[in-house]
């Protein structure tokens, strides 16, 4: 089945019915709101019956309509500007309570997430990212948050990681000069994808580096170019990218990691709890009693 679902329903629109047109139509116009449309609604949307739009949905090769709005939903979230994101979670969100609506949402990203994994993919980021002679972290824009999070608890763990910092493409690729075999380069993008991501990706498997995807899914432009995928159901929530399932799986990186390293994080962390005392890094908040 081709990734860009407007281009088949384009190619097949001489074949429909009159109703499957009111649908191909409609899904042309204003994918981005069909996108998030039931059959019901859908069908309601264009005066059509719901049957009509599981007929349509066949039609076009899918199992069903949930697998043709999939299809729809992964092609259009690289594809949406801010302004669209923000029509499209108004009209999803409606009267009802943002707070529970957006928490629940993340909910279920996290249970899609866990069942969704790779563990075999996951267990050997482990393993590579243990074996690496060097670790690099990209991520920018949205992301970098969870480039830094992911960085911060690393260099705890390992004394060879680099956070790629930028503000242009030339300084990923200065940060990134002397990348090569033994090397683990982890890229992290979610829709919309960054170029620069994808593109530093693609220069560190040219070199013979482990490249290691924190993506969405098998569409995004990480996947193909990627070593290992670790794979995390993200959401758009108005115009703000909602991270809280990729950073359940950086979390389980991380505690995964701290296991093969036990006894090197252990001595490492009593050395820093004597700095951190020292230092008085920390608070101490004293119990009344």
């Amino acid at each position: 089945m081709s990734n860009d679902i407007l281009s088949v329903i384009q190619g097949n629109m001489p074949t429909f019915s009159k109703g499957q047109k009111l649908i191909a139509n409609f899904i042309l116009e204003s994918y981005d709101k069909a996108a998030f449309m039931t059959a019901s609604r859908l069908g309601k949307t264009v005066r059509v019956s719901e049957s009509t739009v599981v007929r349509f949905a066949a039609e076009l090769g899918y199992d069903g309509y949930p697998a043709m709005q999939k299809a729809l939903q992964e092609m259009i979230r690289s594809k949406l500007t801010s302004i669209q994101r923000i029509e499209v979670s108004n009209d999803r969100i409606g009267d009802q309570d943002i707070l529970s609506m957006v928490m629940q949402s993340d909910m279920e990203k996290i249970r899609m997430t866990l069942e969704e994994t790779d563990r075999e993919h996951f267990n050997r980021a482990v393993d590579a990212i243990v074996a690496a002679r060097h670790i690099y972290i990209l991520g920018v824009r949205s992301a970098a948050a969870l480039a830094s999070f992911l960085g911060f608890y690393f260099n705890l763990i390992f004394d060879h990681v680099t956070v790629v910092h930028s503000t242009s493409t030339s300084e990923v690729f200065e940060q990134l000069l002397r990348v090569g075999p033994g090397d683990v380069v982890i890229g992290i993008s979610f829709p919309r994808y960054s170029r620069r991501t994808v593109t530093a990706m693609q220069f560190a498997s040219d070199r013979g580096a482990t490249t290691i995807a924190l993506t969405d899914s098998e569409t995004s432009p990480l996947a193909p170019i990627s070593t290992l995928k670790l794979l995390a159901k993200s959401d758009m929530a108005s115009f703000v990218d909602s991270l809280v399932a990729p950073l359940s799986l950086v979390n389980a990186l991380i505690v995964a990691i701290g296991r093969k390293k036990n006894d090197d994080l252990s001595q490492t962390f009593e050395t820093l709890e004597q700095i951190w005392d020292e230092y008085q890094v920390y608070e101490k908040v004293e119990e009344n009693h």
